[in-house]
């Protein structure tokens, strides 16, 4: 793996480390939002979601489209979808109580 890609793996799980994103991943795995939806589901304002939404828009996790006034937020692409429900795999299974070794 070169210098760069490694730089941008990193940074995909940096944004990947945040509870608050990985909640927005979570809810938009089962389907399209925009911010209001979001915001009211995660219980945070809709300027605090936004900002949220931006930073991963810039790293490719979610894509957007325009209807009228609204914008509707999903993941970018089954990558996204892959890694989110593989780290919750893993989570539930390092939770079942075995012990690795």
């Amino acid at each position: 793996m070169d210098l760069l890609a490694a730089s941008e793996l990193a940074d995909i799980f940096k944004a990947l480390s945040d509870p608050t994103r990985l909640r927005i991943i979570s809810i938009l795995a089962e389907r399209e939002l925009c911010v209001n939806d979001l915001s009211e589901a995660l219980g945070m304002t809709q300027s605090a979601v936004s900002h949220q939404l931006a930073d991963m828009r810039g790293k490719r996790l979610l894509a957007a489209r325009r209807e009228g006034r609204y914008v509707y937020y999903r993941l970018d692409d089954d990558h996204v979808r892959h890694l989110f429900s593989e780290g919750l795999a893993h989570v539930q299974h390092a939770g079942d109580g075995r012990t690795h070794g």
